[in-house]
């Protein structure tokens, strides 16, 4: 069985693929296709899935370093299937809207896209931690150059952030695992939660990991690379950024901290749910502050990745449920959102709320776009944001009142800055009467924009659909109760 290993490498054929093109169309379209391929590949194994089964499935394994026990393993099991989903759906859309807003060098800025998304995909598919800290620094170098080389004027700066936030963490990372071998003589995924590792050592693991997935994801107070790079990123780099690299940190804590470090998770439990809320309501109030459109809907990860790692924490399989679901629909609804930016911002060079206003007069297929992912990002139920706010929340209020009341604040914040995000972009009088020639959404943003919608859709209607992919996984986790 090869799936998984078609799935991950697909793309990066295509990339050494894409670099031996001539053209500009040649390279998108040799992309498109890579990407399509992963896609089709994964919407086969999602088929494929056995939703009642116990641990991984189509696990392949192949020795890599046999001296020292590393092997090229993979499989999928329910923690990881959203993620995969989530990777292979959002970069054709990247790949198909990057067609209409770079210029410059685009063979290597497809091949970038593509080697970003084997490193991602390789994340959520790995059950070796050599080899998932091989995917994980392997997204780090295409994600540097997507923001160095096509970003915008302080693009230096925000790629040095990133670089060294991102790098630090992984550093760290590497020490945990090497510690993890030391201790129990593997670096199998699948067997280490039968090996525990000594109550000593588990609050260093604990340290060390937390650090390096609470500046992906990324958790307040290690948050402030996140609207920097957001901000100078391109288009197709950003939905990537926000869409699937932060699911990368929330992942990793329910991938290996949970159950490997179940002591020193239940000892920092109230400070990792207070920094959640704190992420929660800081990101909302700084979301609304905002001037750039963009900003806004950075800072709005920040918090509604905060809902993420609240679940997750909460001790509670509601919560650790939730808290994917939650990733899922903010990797589509922000995708989404930070395309809508890039449309706005290609047809008026500006993303000021100075500038804007009156869009809807122009642009009224815009409008009813921007409008339903600003509703489903909000929590509006129906849609893809409320199910899993949700969940964590009744997992919160189940732990401490407090926790979910405070949390609550940020879903009553989040309607605030999105409605009035929407009133000063498309409503009110047109500030420049050069935008009132405007061209609406093309033919190829409204299809790239097609199925994102229609997930959100079906996730807010039959959230039940998507749970059930999940349970039986997070149900493993020893500590849940």
């Amino acid at each position: 069985m090869a799936e998984l290993s078609i799935i991950i490498w697909a793309p990066l054929v295509g990339a050494v693929l894409v670099l031996l093109t001539r053209s500009r169309s040649s390279a998108t379209a040799v992309a498109m296709v890579a990407s399509l391929v992963t896609l089709a590949a994964t919407v086969a194994v999602i088929a494929g899935f056995d939703r009642d089964a116990f641990g991984f499935q189509l696990v392949e394994a192949h020795d890599w370093l046999p001296a020292i026990g590393v092997q090229y393993k993979v499989g999928i099991d329910g923690i990881s299937v959203l993620m995969v989903l989530l990777t292979a759906l959002l970069t054709p859309i990247v790949i198909a809207t990057s067609w209409l807003t770079i210029n410059k060098r685009v063979k290597e800025y497809m091949a970038a896209m593509l080697v970003l998304e084997t490193g991602m995909l390789g994340v959520f598919l790995a059950l070796d931690l050599v080899l998932f800290y091989v995917f994980w620094e392997l997204v780090l170098i295409p994600m540097y150059l997507i923001i160095g080389v096509w970003g915008g004027p302080n693009r230096v700066y925000a790629t040095v952030k990133f670089f060294l936030f991102t790098f630090i963490g992984s550093v760290l990372m590497l020490v945990a695992i090497l510690a993890i071998y030391f201790n129990t003589q593997t670096f199998d995924v699948q067997v280490l939660p039968d090996r525990a590792l000594a109550e000593s050592l588990q609050g260093w693991v604990f340290v060390a990991f937390f650090l390096a997935f609470a500046i992906k994801v990324p958790m307040f107070p290690f948050h402030t690379w996140l609207p920097d790079a957001h901000v100078e990123a391109p288009t197709g780099g950003s939905v990537i950024l926000a869409g699937v690299l932060l699911k990368m940190g929330g992942y990793g804590f329910i991938r290996y901290v949970l159950p490997l470090t179940p002591n020193a998770v239940d000892d920092a439990r109230i400070w990792m749910m207070a920094l959640s809320v704190i992420a929660i309501i800081y990101g909302a109030l700084v979301a609304m502050m905002q001037r750039d459109l963009k900003k806004l809907i950075a800072y709005s990860s920040v918090s509604h990745m905060g809902f993420v790692t609240l679940g997750i924490f909460s001790q509670e399989q509601v919560g650790v449920d939730g808290a994917i679901i939650q990733m899922f629909s903010h990797g589509l609804v922000t995708g989404a959102l930070f395309l809508c930016v890039g449309i706005i911002y290609e047809r008026t060079h500006t993303r000021m709320f100075s500038d804007l206003g009156g869009m809807a007069r122009t642009m009224p297929v815009y409008a009813v776009v921007l409008a339903f992912f600003s509703l489903a990002s909000l929590g509006l139920p129906m849609l893809s944001g409320f199910a899993g706010e949700f969940m964590v929340l009744v997992a919160a209020f189940g732990w401490q009142y407090w926790s979910g009341v405070l949390a609550l604040t940020g879903v009553v914040l989040a309607a605030a800055y999105m409605l009035w995000m929407y009133q000063r972009v498309m409503l009110g009088q047109v500030k420049n009467v050069a935008f009132l020639r405007l061209p609406d959404m093309n033919r190829i943003e409204v299809m790239a924009l097609a199925p994102v919608a229609a997930l959100v859709v079906y996730v807010g209607v039959s959230p039940g659909t998507f749970v059930d992919f999940i349970t039986n996984s997070t149900a493993r986790i020893p500590f849940i109760y």
